[in-house]
């Protein structure tokens, strides 16, 4: 059993107990975004398990009737070993998610991880469209990433600085937008037509997407946390297609502490992130925004 403020951000440790989580947003209209934590493996032993445990996984989120899918990280898969080794583990993974109908996001992790993970998105999109890829708001060369993406088929979610584990750090308090994001989420509304999805937990940023997607009509979902906003997200699903990133498993130290330590977080922002009733919801969030919807599942299902 996880310990009570651990349980709070991770939905055990074990599958079985992460789709109960599912079901439970579900009744939320809440979809879920399934991952498995670990990273950086530096043996093919472990990335093998990690890559048989997500096919195992895709294979009960099949057996569902759960709006979920999963997100996996290359450094999970291999890439730290070969990159070679990586494409043939995500094969495996990729072909498992097409033959059930699953969606998969990739993650692009950090700046050296990014190219080798563009290429194999760019690689399985086009011959599947239930692949997305997530990147990052605040990398110098996140312009020229989107626009490379703009045109291929599969999802492109683009995820606000800060949100690794925003109002436990750095969630814009203060209400204002992230400019990167801002900017980018502009050329993306623009330039995407098959739908984009947006990484935060921002208010600001929240309803920017929403008057974007107004003015170009671009289908948009929004992935946030487990843990975070609770109560916001449970609100905000009745005006937007939203999904919820819940990671599991019993690598949960290693997890929690790679969160942290990518941010420079207070004890007071700790401890403000631990109020349950610190949602920062404001009516503006939701009221007249019209509900749209970008299902992370293939084309067709």
């Amino acid at each position: 059993m996880l310990p009570p403020p651990v349980g709070r951000f991770l939905a055990g440790q074990t599958s079985p107990a992460a789709l109960e989580h599912g079901r439970q947003l579900d009744r939320k209209n809440v979809g879920t975004v399934l991952h498995l934590v670990g990273q950086h493996h530096d043996s093919r032993l472990a990335a093998a398990a990690d890559a048989a445990a997500y096919r195992r996984l895709i294979g009960d989120i099949a057996a569902t009737d759960l709006r979920a899918c999963l997100s996996v990280k290359p450094t999970q898969l291999g890439l730290d070993v070969d990159e070679a080794y990586f494409r043939e583990t995500l094969d495996t993974v990729i072909e498992c998610a097409r033959d059930h109908g699953v969606f998969v996001w990739l993650d692009t992790e950090d700046s050296t991880t990014t190219d080798p993970t563009l290429d194999a998105f760019e690689h399985h999109a086009r011959e599947y469209r239930g692949i997305g890829v997530c990147v990052r708001s605040n990398r110098g060369r996140t312009r020229e990433d989107l626009a490379r993406l703009a045109d291929l088929p599969g999802k492109v979610q683009l995820v606000e600085s800060g949100n690794a584990l925003p109002d436990l750090i750095g969630s814009r308090a203060d209400g204002r937008t992230d400019e990167a994001m801002a900017e980018h989420l502009r050329y993306m509304f623009c330039h995407f037509d098959t739908g984009i999805a947006v990484g935060s937990h921002s208010p600001a940023t929240i309803a920017l997407t929403a008057d974007l997607h107004e003015r170009y009509g671009t289908p948009y979902g929004i992935q946030m946390l487990m843990g975070v906003r609770t109560q916001a997200q449970y609100e905000l699903a009745k005006h937007h297609d939203l999904w919820q990133y819940v990671p599991y498993g019993t690598d949960w130290t290693a997890y929690l502490v790679h969160k942290l330590a990518k941010q420079k977080t207070s004890a007071r922002s700790v401890l403000r992130a631990l109020d349950p009733f610190s949602t920062q919801l404001t009516t503006n969030d939701t009221v007249g925004k019209q509900k749209n919807s970008l299902a992370f599942r293939p084309e067709g299902k």
